[in-house]
């Protein structure tokens, strides 16, 4: 749900949301090349006019992970958000036009096991081009 709303104000430029939302201080790590960090500018406000629009196709959740995927100008991208249990985001890691696949790692997920990842990108198969793949270990 509060990705859900983080996306929604993003799109609307809703800063005060954004703030109730997010750690001041929110973790980054970007794997892509640099002319897509779109979700950069528009935080940092780096950028307040960007065609660029969120608009997740999917969401899901892992514990504390969130993983939203979706397309748009061209490029497929990937977002896994940390949120604390009072609901406040304090990582993203952001994927352009890369596949990614999360993984569970752990005692109760042996790294032997076949069915070890939890999700799997799935709109880089409409990528008409070889996009490179990584794994995010949970």
């Amino acid at each position: 749900v509060v990705v859900r709303e983080l996306y929604e104000a993003i799109n609307a430029r809703d800063v005060a949301k954004l703030h109730r939302l997010l750690k001041p201080h929110l973790e980054w790590r970007f794997h892509g090349p640099p002319k897509h960090q779109h979700l950069k500018r528009l935080l940092t406000g780096e950028e307040e006019t960007i065609a660029f629009k969120f608009e997740p196709q999917e969401v899901a959740a892992f514990g504390s992970t969130v993983v939203a995927e979706g397309c748009g100008l061209g490029a497929l991208w990937v977002h896994a958000w940390t949120v604390e249990p009072e609901g406040v985001i304090t990582q993203v890691r952001e994927y352009f036009n890369t596949s990614l696949t999360v993984a569970r790692v752990g005692a109760d997920s042996p790294a032997s096991s076949s069915d070890d990842h939890v999700w799997q990108s799935r709109l880089h198969r409409r990528a008409r081009k070889s996009l490179p793949g990584l794994v995010l270990a949970i």
